[in-house]
């Protein structure tokens, strides 16, 4: 059976867990006697395991395996949770995650063991356990069988059960020593706390025949297929391979506890005169495969190795789709309006019905929108919920004591936007820790508790949604970043001079700037930070920081809800049309000629105690002058985080929706133009960047 099929529900269950698993583990480390948190891990462990092993990701399966053995002695009492053993968890997650991913890229979990790892768990087990971990008798050296004509009897002691054979199978047997291939008496032990033991005999079963043949089992097919037997059953293979591929093949079988094997001797078989016909009967007996086959037939393993095409998924509330579907009923009702209308012969109706079916499909559509944005909006929590486990492994790295505390997880953005923002966040946040944070000596000579703390707040706000991330560290030394500045010839000692604070902080953003004095793996404050604003100004967004030396940074994110369908201003320059977003626009205003001041030869206005900085777009767009001088002068207020700019146009169309296009690769856009809209008339229209244009 193929499972690739499944494979993007494997995909999307497997980050849940893993997920599950991390925000857990570090309760765990809190808290090593939580009771709910023991089994919520046991739980994600076991789920894994079961996932991994039917879609045949052996390594993965076995890892989890051994994860989850752990927590079962601890859930039974017979061991406690270690600050040693958390540490390994949090390593074999990571192991989990990077055989995730190359899931995701080639289909195949890869060839990576980890048998590290997996070494150090069962340390941890038999350390725990008083170093005598109980373990199910494995398979000693062979023992010779009873009399064949009796039975093909074995010693119990080497965990193999006594087997009796009927005439027709020992000729079988008789014949493959003959023949130099291996008969082996098997008995399979599954854990005691399997819950689908025949679904775990299949798999076995299964193993086997692609080994050899399954000639006898006790108890019978039809009986493991009803899970009529405890948990062990016993069977006999004939095969060409030695005993520890036919052991590691079934041990690799997910809960299966252990495999122990005989090799039936030939002086213990003896061969009966019906052989031939013997031998037809067993041919003609259906096997143990064909016979558990129907009730297991869903756990086969994944063959194809073929790259996966991996969709990014979303998922959404079914409520949310029956809004979806009733919509698009009313829109084909509104197309059905406009055809009739198209074929009435009365100019007077048709005028007037047109205007209301018009209003109608207006009505329609923007409900539409609404609902389509609601399908794609995702918490944020999809994102920053990974960040509390990377804190603590810098904190761990580091040696410093720090605590991330989070508020605002359920606020909603636009997928889009979501899978684009992790990277410049966790910039950030690394940045607090590393550079940010004094060390713990360094605090408490401050006067400051011995823990740091970071927070990471997000609300929305009207059309935006802001993510804060703050520290209460040593703050930004704005006379160390001019001095770094000058060193650097990015700005000249006349622009230190008048330099105000803010726009010191700036220079942070700058690209390749740090106040750092080494170069760390986790680096310094403003190492990448050109690289987290030029990502968030790509989503339409902005990043500013502010800073109070000896208390802490905080910068602040504003992010558009979405990227698809925007509100904008449509205004004239010359013969071209441009759209501003509305989420940008602060007022419009206008203009008198004489109102407009000189700044160091800059234009500005006054408005409203504010001395706001003019941008004739005409200028900056390149569009050729024209010789119209107008009375007063169209000007559109923007803002970007707390600073504003007036926005020279020469005519207002109004406000409208548009789809936002992409430009392409195609051409060398500025980064002045986000993209483009189609108007109603056909024409493009560019989307101006009001943050880049500030």
């Amino acid at each position: 059976m193929d499972v690739s099929q499944y494979l993007e529900i494997f995909i999307d269950e497997t980050r849940e867990h893993l997920q599950s698993l991390n925000e857990q583990i570090l309760i765990l480390e809190r808290e090593p006697e939580n009771v709910d948190t023991i089994n919520e891990i046991f739980r994600a462990a076991h789920s894994l395991k079961g996932m991994a092993g039917t879609m045949g990701y052996k390594r993965m399966q076995r890892l989890t395996h051994d994860m989850e053995n752990v927590f079962s002695e601890i859930r039974n009492g017979k061991m406690k949770a270690s600050a040693k053993l958390v540490d390994v968890l949090f390593k074999g997650l990571d192991a989990l995650e990077q055989y995730l991913d190359v899931i995701v890229n080639s289909g195949d979990e890869g060839t990576e063991d980890n048998e590290d790892i997996i070494h150090a768990l069962n340390e941890i087990l038999n350390e725990g356990l008083g170093g005598g971990a109980k373990e199910t008798p494995t398979a000693a050296a062979p023992v010779a069988a009873a009399p064949a004509a009796t039975a093909a009897a074995v010693a119990t002691e080497s965990g193999v059960k006594a087997i009796q054979l009927a005439e027709h199978e020992q000729n079988a047997v008789a014949k493959a020593l003959k023949e130099k291939m291996n008969a082996f008496s098997i008995t399979v032990y599954i854990q005691e706390s399997c819950i689908l033991k025949a679904a775990r005999a299949f798999l076995v079963f299964k193993a086997l025949e692609d080994l050899g043949t399954v000639i006898h089992s006790e108890p019978s097919a039809q009986e493991i297929e009803d899970e009529h037997f405890e948990f062990d059953f016993s069977v006999v293979l004939l095969t060409d391979k030695d005993a520890e591929i036919v052991k590691k093949k079934v041990e690799n079988v997910s809960e299966i506890k252990a495999a122990c094997i005989e090799a039936i001797r030939p002086e213990t078989v003896v061969q009966h005169e019906t052989v031939e016909n013997s031998e037809k009967e067993a041919a003609s007996a259906p096997t143990q495969k064909e016979a558990a086959a129907p009730a297991n037939a869903g756990a086969a393993q994944q063959k194809s190795t073929a790259k996966p095409v991996v969709n990014r998924s979303v998922r959404v509330d079914i409520d949310k789709l029956d809004d979806l579907m009733n919509l698009v009923s009313e829109l084909i009702i509104a197309k059905n309006g406009l055809v009739s209308i198209n074929t009435a012969e009365v100019t007077g109706l048709r005028e007037s019905g047109f205007n209301e079916q018009i209003e109608y499909l207006e009505r329609i559509t923007t409900n539409l929108h609404q609902s389509v944005m609601k399908t794609r909006m995702v918490p944020i929590e999809n994102v920053v919920s990974r960040f509390p486990r990377m804190i603590r492994d810098i904190s761990k790295k580091l040696d410093k004591k720090m605590e991330l505390y989070m508020s605002g997880e359920e606020t909603e953005l636009d997928r889009t936007v979501i899978d684009e923002i992790g990277d410049p966040l966790m910039h950030m946040l690394r940045n607090a820790a590393d550079h940010g944070l004094e060390s713990n000596e360094e605090r408490i000579k401050a006067g400051k508790p011995e823990v740091g703390s970071i927070f990471l707040n997000a609300y929305q706000d009207g059309n935006n949604v802001v993510i804060e991330v703050r520290d209460d560290g040593r703050g930004v030394d704005v006379e160390k970043i001019k001095k770094k500045a000058l060193e650097k010839g990015t700005i000249t000692p006349e622009q230190a001079a008048v330099m105000t604070e803010k726009e010191a902080i700036e220079l942070l953003f700058r690209p390749s700037f740090s106040t750092a004095e080494q170069i760390s793996e986790l680096s310094g404050r403003g190492v990448g930070l050109d690289v987290v604003k030029s990502k968030i100004e790509a989503l339409g967004g902005d990043v500013e920081a502010k800073t109070v030396l000896g208390a802490g940074t905080t910068f602040i994110v504003r992010l558009p809800l979405t990227l698809a369908i925007i509100q904008a201003l449509m205004v004239e320059l010359g013969q071209e049309k441009y759209a501003i977003p509305l989420g940008s626009i602060q007022t419009i205003e206008d203009v008198l000629p004489s109102d407009i001041k000189y700044v160091q030869t800059k234009e500005v206005i006054h408005l409203r105690g504010n001395v706001i900085p003019l941008i004739r777009l005409r200028n900056v767009l390149d569009i050729a002058p024209d010789d119209y001088v107008p009375e007063s002068l169209t000007v559109v207020i923007v803002a970007k985080g707390d600073r504003l700019a007036g926005l020279v146009v020469d005519n207002l169309i109004g406000q409208q929706e548009i789809v936002i296009k992409s430009i392409g690769k195609y051409i060398n856009n500025n980064k002045m133009i986000g993209g483009a809209t189609i108007l109603g008339d056909g024409e493009v229209a560019l989307i101006l960047d009001a943050n880049a244009i500030v």
